[in-house]
Protein backbone atom coordinates (compact mmCIF):
# COMPACT_ATOMS: atom_id res chain seq x y z
CA UNK A 1 0.00 0.00 0.00
CA UNK A 2 1.12 3.41 -1.12
CA UNK A 3 2.16 5.84 1.56
CA UNK A 4 1.49 9.54 1.61
CA UNK A 5 2.65 12.77 0.70
CA UNK A 6 2.20 15.52 2.99
CA UNK A 7 2.42 19.32 1.99
CA UNK A 8 2.78 20.65 5.41
CA UNK A 9 3.08 24.40 5.36
CA UNK A 10 5.35 26.36 7.42
CA UNK A 11 5.90 29.82 9.51
CA UNK A 12 6.89 32.69 7.42
CA UNK A 13 8.78 33.87 10.14
CA UNK A 14 7.32 33.36 13.91
CA UNK A 15 7.76 30.31 14.77
CA UNK A 16 4.74 29.76 16.61
CA UNK A 17 2.61 30.19 13.14
CA UNK A 18 2.17 26.47 13.38
CA UNK A 19 -0.32 24.12 13.83
CA UNK A 20 -0.71 21.12 15.90
CA UNK A 21 -1.40 18.62 12.58
CA UNK A 22 1.44 20.17 11.23
CA UNK A 23 3.70 19.54 14.05
CA UNK A 24 2.36 16.32 14.30
CA UNK A 25 2.82 15.33 10.96
CA UNK A 26 5.99 15.72 10.99
CA UNK A 27 7.27 13.87 14.03
CA UNK A 28 5.53 10.98 12.17
CA UNK A 29 6.48 11.20 9.08
CA UNK A 30 8.91 8.66 7.85
CA UNK A 31 11.12 11.53 6.42
CA UNK A 32 10.60 15.06 5.48
CA UNK A 33 11.91 16.59 1.98
CA UNK A 34 12.98 20.19 2.81
CA UNK A 35 13.74 23.46 0.36
CA UNK A 36 16.92 24.10 2.26
CA UNK A 37 17.76 21.06 5.12
CA UNK A 38 19.75 23.74 6.88
CA UNK A 39 16.99 26.14 7.08
CA UNK A 40 14.22 23.85 8.39
CA UNK A 41 16.20 22.12 10.89
CA UNK A 42 16.35 25.26 13.14
CA UNK A 43 12.26 24.85 12.64
CA UNK A 44 12.34 21.53 13.60
CA UNK A 45 15.42 21.61 16.20
CA UNK A 46 12.98 24.05 17.93
CA UNK A 47 9.96 21.66 17.95
CA UNK A 48 12.62 18.92 18.95
CA UNK A 49 11.70 17.37 16.06
CA UNK A 50 14.11 14.64 14.49
CA UNK A 51 13.47 13.11 11.55
CA UNK A 52 15.68 12.29 8.18
CA UNK A 53 16.11 14.96 5.91
CA UNK A 54 16.86 15.17 2.59
CA UNK A 55 16.87 18.18 -0.13
CA UNK A 56 14.60 18.91 -2.49
CA UNK A 57 14.91 22.38 -4.65
CA UNK A 58 13.82 23.69 -7.73
CA UNK A 59 17.82 22.50 -8.73
CA UNK A 60 17.00 18.95 -7.88
CA UNK A 61 13.83 18.16 -8.49
CA UNK A 62 14.00 16.35 -11.40
CA UNK A 63 16.36 13.72 -9.72
CA UNK A 64 14.56 13.65 -6.78
CA UNK A 65 10.94 13.38 -8.33
CA UNK A 66 11.84 9.44 -8.87
CA UNK A 67 13.33 8.47 -5.91
CA UNK A 68 10.54 9.87 -3.53
CA UNK A 69 8.08 8.73 -5.81
CA UNK A 70 9.55 4.97 -5.15
CA UNK A 71 10.07 5.37 -1.36
CA UNK A 72 6.17 6.69 -1.14
CA UNK A 73 4.99 3.80 -3.35
CA UNK A 74 7.08 1.21 -0.54
CA UNK A 75 4.57 2.85 1.99
CA UNK A 76 6.86 5.16 3.22
CA UNK A 77 5.11 8.58 4.48
CA UNK A 78 6.93 11.54 3.59
CA UNK A 79 6.55 15.67 4.49
CA UNK A 80 7.19 18.23 2.18
CA UNK A 81 8.35 21.52 3.54
CA UNK A 82 9.44 24.62 1.96
CA UNK A 83 11.75 27.52 3.70
CA UNK A 84 8.44 29.49 4.35
CA UNK A 85 4.92 28.97 3.77
CA UNK A 86 2.58 26.56 1.85
CA UNK A 87 4.84 23.83 -0.91
CA UNK A 88 4.05 24.74 -3.85
CA UNK A 89 3.42 28.48 -4.07
CA UNK A 90 6.16 30.32 -5.56
CA UNK A 91 7.96 27.16 -4.39
CA UNK A 92 9.25 23.61 -5.14
CA UNK A 93 6.49 21.04 -4.79
CA UNK A 94 4.41 21.26 -7.64
CA UNK A 95 5.99 18.99 -9.77
CA UNK A 96 6.07 15.99 -7.12
CA UNK A 97 2.50 16.78 -6.74
CA UNK A 98 1.55 16.15 -10.42
CA UNK A 99 3.91 12.82 -10.14
CA UNK A 100 1.88 11.46 -7.18
CA UNK A 101 -0.96 11.51 -8.97
CA UNK A 102 0.19 10.07 -12.29
CA UNK A 103 1.71 7.07 -9.65
CA UNK A 104 -1.95 7.21 -7.83
CA UNK A 105 -0.37 8.03 -4.24
CA UNK A 106 -2.12 10.08 -1.60
CA UNK A 107 -1.62 13.66 -1.30
CA UNK A 108 -2.71 15.62 1.91
CA UNK A 109 -2.71 19.18 2.58
CA UNK A 110 -1.34 20.53 6.27
CA UNK A 111 -2.46 24.30 6.27
CA UNK A 112 -0.86 27.04 8.13
CA UNK A 113 0.61 30.89 7.42
CA UNK A 114 0.07 32.34 4.10
CA UNK A 115 1.38 35.92 3.32
CA UNK A 116 -0.85 36.16 0.46
CA UNK A 117 -3.83 36.34 2.45
CA UNK A 118 -2.17 38.06 5.54
CA UNK A 119 -1.34 40.86 3.14
CA UNK A 120 -4.34 41.15 1.36
CA UNK A 121 -6.46 41.49 5.04
CA UNK A 122 -3.81 44.25 5.72
CA UNK A 123 -4.12 46.14 3.12
CA UNK A 124 -7.90 46.68 3.33
CA UNK A 125 -8.34 46.44 -0.71
CA UNK A 126 -11.00 44.45 -2.25
CA UNK A 127 -10.17 40.71 -1.29
CA UNK A 128 -13.30 38.97 -2.65
CA UNK A 129 -11.75 38.88 -6.15
CA UNK A 130 -7.89 38.93 -6.42
CA UNK A 131 -5.39 37.74 -8.66
CA UNK A 132 -2.09 36.26 -6.90
CA UNK A 133 1.07 36.61 -9.91
CA UNK A 134 3.68 35.82 -7.74
CA UNK A 135 7.27 37.21 -8.59
CA UNK A 136 7.25 39.08 -12.14
CA UNK A 137 9.29 36.95 -14.75
CA UNK A 138 12.16 38.87 -15.44
CA UNK A 139 12.62 37.86 -19.03
CA UNK A 140 10.82 39.11 -21.95
CA UNK A 141 7.44 37.39 -20.65
CA UNK A 142 7.39 40.31 -18.08
CA UNK A 143 6.25 43.33 -20.82
CA UNK A 144 3.21 41.09 -21.46
CA UNK A 145 2.46 40.18 -17.90
CA UNK A 146 2.53 44.02 -16.70
CA UNK A 147 0.43 44.96 -19.64
CA UNK A 148 -1.91 42.71 -18.12
CA UNK A 149 -1.64 43.82 -14.51
CA UNK A 150 -2.38 47.84 -15.88
CA UNK A 151 -5.98 46.54 -16.79
CA UNK A 152 -6.41 44.30 -13.92
CA UNK A 153 -9.46 45.31 -12.38
CA UNK A 154 -9.24 42.39 -9.68
CA UNK A 155 -6.39 43.36 -6.83
CA UNK A 156 -3.40 42.05 -7.91
CA UNK A 157 -0.58 40.28 -5.14
CA UNK A 158 2.92 39.99 -5.88
CA UNK A 159 6.05 38.80 -4.31
CA UNK A 160 9.51 40.00 -4.85
CA UNK A 161 12.81 40.15 -3.73
CA UNK A 162 14.33 43.67 -1.95
CA UNK A 163 16.87 43.86 -5.00
CA UNK A 164 14.25 44.17 -7.26
CA UNK A 165 11.90 45.62 -5.73
CA UNK A 166 12.79 49.47 -6.95
CA UNK A 167 12.65 48.00 -10.30
CA UNK A 168 9.25 46.57 -10.06
CA UNK A 169 7.71 49.89 -8.45
CA UNK A 170 9.86 51.41 -11.62
CA UNK A 171 8.01 49.09 -14.19
CA UNK A 172 4.51 49.81 -12.19
CA UNK A 173 4.78 53.38 -12.19
CA UNK A 174 5.71 53.31 -15.71
CA UNK A 175 1.73 51.49 -16.60
CA UNK A 176 0.48 55.16 -16.35
CA UNK A 177 -0.99 55.26 -12.90
CA UNK A 178 2.00 56.80 -10.33
CA UNK A 179 -1.03 57.59 -7.81
CA UNK A 180 -2.58 54.02 -7.92
CA UNK A 181 -2.78 52.70 -4.28
CA UNK A 182 -0.39 49.87 -3.22
CA UNK A 183 0.72 48.01 0.21
CA UNK A 184 3.80 47.16 0.43
CA UNK A 185 4.72 44.63 3.27
CA UNK A 186 7.72 43.44 4.89
CA UNK A 187 9.29 40.57 6.93
CA UNK A 188 5.82 40.02 7.90
CA UNK A 189 5.10 38.08 11.18
CA UNK A 190 8.97 38.91 11.93
CA UNK A 191 10.68 41.27 14.80
CA UNK A 192 10.83 44.11 12.24
CA UNK A 193 7.32 43.62 10.14
CA UNK A 194 6.57 46.69 8.46
CA UNK A 195 3.10 47.43 6.35
CA UNK A 196 3.45 51.04 4.38
CA UNK A 197 0.73 52.00 2.47
CA UNK A 198 0.31 54.81 -0.38
CA UNK A 199 0.38 55.65 -3.60
CA UNK A 200 3.37 54.10 -6.45
CA UNK A 201 4.97 57.17 -6.43
CA UNK A 202 5.56 57.83 -3.58
CA UNK A 203 6.03 54.30 -2.88
CA UNK A 204 9.17 54.59 -4.79
CA UNK A 205 10.28 57.94 -3.24
CA UNK A 206 10.15 56.11 0.31
CA UNK A 207 11.94 52.74 -0.60
CA UNK A 208 14.83 54.86 -2.71
CA UNK A 209 15.79 56.35 0.57
CA UNK A 210 15.08 53.84 2.87
CA UNK A 211 17.08 50.81 1.54
CA UNK A 212 14.58 47.60 0.71
CA UNK A 213 15.65 44.86 3.24
CA UNK A 214 13.47 41.16 3.91
CA UNK A 215 10.68 39.48 2.03
CA UNK A 216 8.15 41.40 0.50
CA UNK A 217 4.41 41.53 -0.81
CA UNK A 218 3.00 43.41 -2.59
CA UNK A 219 -0.98 44.54 -2.76
CA UNK A 220 -1.82 46.67 -6.27
CA UNK A 221 -5.18 48.31 -6.37
CA UNK A 222 -7.21 47.06 -8.93
CA UNK A 223 -7.68 49.05 -12.08
CA UNK A 224 -10.58 51.39 -11.88
CA UNK A 225 -12.60 51.00 -14.98
CA UNK A 226 -13.65 53.67 -17.15
CA UNK A 227 -16.55 52.90 -19.37
CA UNK A 228 -15.60 54.62 -22.98
CA UNK A 229 -17.48 54.62 -26.25
CA UNK A 230 -14.98 52.68 -28.61
CA UNK A 231 -15.24 52.87 -32.18
CA UNK A 232 -14.50 49.37 -33.88
CA UNK A 233 -11.27 50.92 -35.42
CA UNK A 234 -9.82 51.77 -31.59
CA UNK A 235 -11.18 48.00 -30.62
CA UNK A 236 -9.04 46.56 -33.76
CA UNK A 237 -6.07 49.14 -32.72
CA UNK A 238 -6.39 47.56 -29.49
CA UNK A 239 -6.70 44.38 -30.10
CA UNK A 240 -3.55 44.40 -32.68
CA UNK A 241 -1.61 45.85 -29.56
CA UNK A 242 -2.32 43.22 -27.58
CA UNK A 243 -1.83 40.20 -29.65
CA UNK A 244 1.66 41.91 -30.41
CA UNK A 245 2.21 42.50 -26.87
CA UNK A 246 2.83 38.37 -26.28
CA UNK A 247 -1.29 37.66 -25.85
CA UNK A 248 -2.92 34.96 -27.28
CA UNK A 249 -6.79 35.93 -28.81
CA UNK A 250 -8.46 34.81 -26.09
CA UNK A 251 -7.01 36.44 -23.32
CA UNK A 252 -6.53 39.71 -25.72
CA UNK A 253 -10.45 39.71 -26.22
CA UNK A 254 -10.95 39.27 -22.28
CA UNK A 255 -8.46 41.89 -21.37
CA UNK A 256 -9.90 44.64 -23.91
CA UNK A 257 -13.42 43.72 -22.43
CA UNK A 258 -12.50 44.11 -18.98
CA UNK A 259 -11.14 47.60 -20.43
CA UNK A 260 -14.23 48.67 -22.85
CA UNK A 261 -17.10 46.94 -20.90
CA UNK A 262 -17.80 45.51 -24.48
CA UNK A 263 -19.12 41.57 -24.00
CA UNK A 264 -16.19 39.04 -24.94
CA UNK A 265 -18.20 37.61 -27.16
CA UNK A 266 -18.36 40.87 -29.67
CA UNK A 267 -14.95 41.60 -29.37
CA UNK A 268 -14.15 37.75 -30.02
CA UNK A 269 -15.98 37.49 -33.35
CA UNK A 270 -14.28 41.05 -33.97
CA UNK A 271 -10.73 39.61 -33.90
CA UNK A 272 -12.29 36.75 -36.45
CA UNK A 273 -12.89 39.68 -38.87
CA UNK A 274 -9.39 41.35 -38.56
CA UNK A 275 -7.59 37.39 -38.79
CA UNK A 276 -9.77 37.62 -42.28
CA UNK A 277 -7.97 40.96 -43.19
CA UNK A 278 -10.04 43.37 -41.14
CA UNK A 279 -13.41 42.64 -42.73
CA UNK A 280 -16.37 44.97 -43.28
CA UNK A 281 -18.67 45.45 -40.06
CA UNK A 282 -21.08 42.59 -41.06
CA UNK A 283 -18.44 40.37 -41.61
CA UNK A 284 -17.44 40.58 -38.05
CA UNK A 285 -20.26 42.61 -35.90
CA UNK A 286 -22.21 45.89 -36.22
CA UNK A 287 -21.28 48.72 -33.89
CA UNK A 288 -24.81 48.70 -33.45
CA UNK A 289 -23.89 45.26 -31.96
CA UNK A 290 -20.83 46.77 -29.86
CA UNK A 291 -23.08 49.81 -28.33
CA UNK A 292 -25.57 47.71 -26.87
CA UNK A 293 -22.56 45.24 -25.22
Amino acid sequence: MAGTLFLVATPIGNLEDISLRALRTLKEADRIACEDTRHSRKLLTHYEIRRPLVSFHAHNAHERVPELIAALETGENIALVTDAGMPGISDPGLELVAACHTAKVPVVVIPGASAVTMALVLAGEEESRFVFEGFLPTDRTRTSRLAAIKGEVRTIVLYEAPHRLLKTLTDLIALGEPERRITICRELTKLHEQVWRGGLQSAFDYFSSTAPRGEFTLVLQGAVLVVETWSEEQLQAALVELVGSGFSRSEATRQLAQRTGVSRKLIYQLSLGIERGGGSPEESVSMNEFDAG
